[in-house]
């Protein structure tokens, strides 16, 4: 029986120590530590006591309701953070997530409005619609790249502009939104229909939107992609180096323009637990801000699927619990959105003090390495 290779048997206790897991875990830590500190400053300048605060949001947390809005939230929020990871993986910033998903979901109200098929056939196509959409309308940035050269943020940006043009186009009535009768200034597509309706699990403190299991697929299906497909594996070596992805066979500009349209596709996403499982219409005041606020869960994250559900879950739990404080207490509602800033601020100084402290930390391995090594030859060679 042969014995376990050292250099394997190294390599995997590398892989697994605890101080790279801890320097893993520091930066978002420091980040909400500084957040939270940094707010708590602000509340107490402006007359209120910080612990109050803290106190209201940890006691909604803690109750059924809220426990059930958080999640909720959460499942948006992870899904707008995986459109915008999946694009960051590969190093290319797809930051029209906000524009794709708004497009996506115009479409596919649209659609569920007007056709009345079995759930098992109708939910389905509202979904592939929403990808099919979303995915479209982002690899028009990936298209510009590749053959003019167009940079995807500039792009991207552009077209989160033109997203607002075209719902305001189609989203008008005797289009996409009946017409109506009098001077009402609610404009919105008919309700989808009852077939388009995804299942809720009933519990003590609401509805828990059963689209929570589609973002846990997501998140599923996007590392086992990185992690245990070849396309990952090309996605994320054209992400580190375009020319050494060339140099082994990779084509490059197929990669980015379906890296886009992936992108997009898991943006189309976005919209839908709303749409199917709480307003079921889509309107002029459609969940705005969702993209941009992915882009940041994301940042805080670090792109990985599990430290994305962490950051959503937080982010989701500073939403949910921050609208109970100008009813307790009358806390400024806008703490909530400093705090979600400067968390944003706070993940950027922190990842870049923990990446010099493990750049001096593996220094000085090296150092201590190479000496030791000089120590044993040298012995040897005085004792030869």
């Amino acid at each position: 029986m042969t014995s376990p290779n050292p250099a394997a048997k190294r390599s995997l206790a590398q892989r697994i120590s605890g101080e790279r897991i801890v320097l893993a875990l520091a930066a978002p830590v420091l980040a909400v530590v500084l957040s939270v500190a940094i707010c708590s400053i602000l509340l107490a300048t402006s007359g209120k006591n910080p612990f109050d605060a803290w106190n209201v949001m940890i006691t909604f947390a803690t109750k059924s309701d809220g426990q059930v809005a958080i999640l909720n939230r959460s499942t948006t929020y992870y899904l707008a953070a995986a459109a915008a990871a999946f694009g960051f993986r590969m190093n290319l910033f797809n930051i029209g997530v906000e524009g794709q998903y708004k497009v996506a979901a115009l479409f596919a109200a649209y659609i569920g409005a007007q056709v009345d098929l079995p759930a098992f056939i109708q939910i389905p196509l509202l979904l592939v619609t929403a990808m099919l959409v979303g995915g479209l309308y982002a690899s028009i940035a990936g298209l510009l790249k590749v053959y003019r050269g167009v940079s995807e943020v500039i792009a991207t940006i552009m077209l989160n502009a033109i997203a607002l043009a075209i719902v305001g186009l189609l989203l008008v009535p005797g289009i996409f939104a009946p017409k109506v009768s009098g001077t009402s200034n609610s404009i919105q597509t008919e309700p989808i229909s009852q077939s388009s309706h995804f299942f809720g699990i009933e519990t003590a403190g609401g509805t828990l939107w059963g689209f929570l299991f589609i973002a846990i697929l997501v998140g599923v299906l996007f590392q086992f992609t990185l992690t245990r497909t070849r396309f990952g594996f090309d996605l994320r070596a054209t992400g580190r180096s375009e020319s050494a992805a060339t140099a082994s066979g990779v084509n490059v500009k197929k990669m980015v323009v379906i890296s886009m349209f992936v992108s997009g596709g898991i943006a189309g996403l976005i919209g839908m637990p709303e749409l199917l499982q709480n307003s079921f219409y889509y309107g002029q005041s459609f969940q705005p801000g969702l993209g941009f606020l992915g882009i940041s869960i994301a940042l805080l994250g670090r792109n990985s699927p599990v430290g994305m559900a962490f950051a959503a879950l937080l982010f989701a739990f500073l939403d949910a619990t921050g609208a109970q404080l100008p009813l307790q207490g009358g806390f400024p509602s806008e703490i909530v959105s400093v705090m979600q800033g400067t968390i944003v601020i706070c993940v950027v100084v922190a990842y870049e003090l923990v990446r010099r402290y493990g750049l001096k930390r593996q220094q000085q391995k090296v150092g201590a390495e190479l000496a030791a090594q000089a120590a044993a030859t040298e012995k040897k060679e005085v004792a030869s």
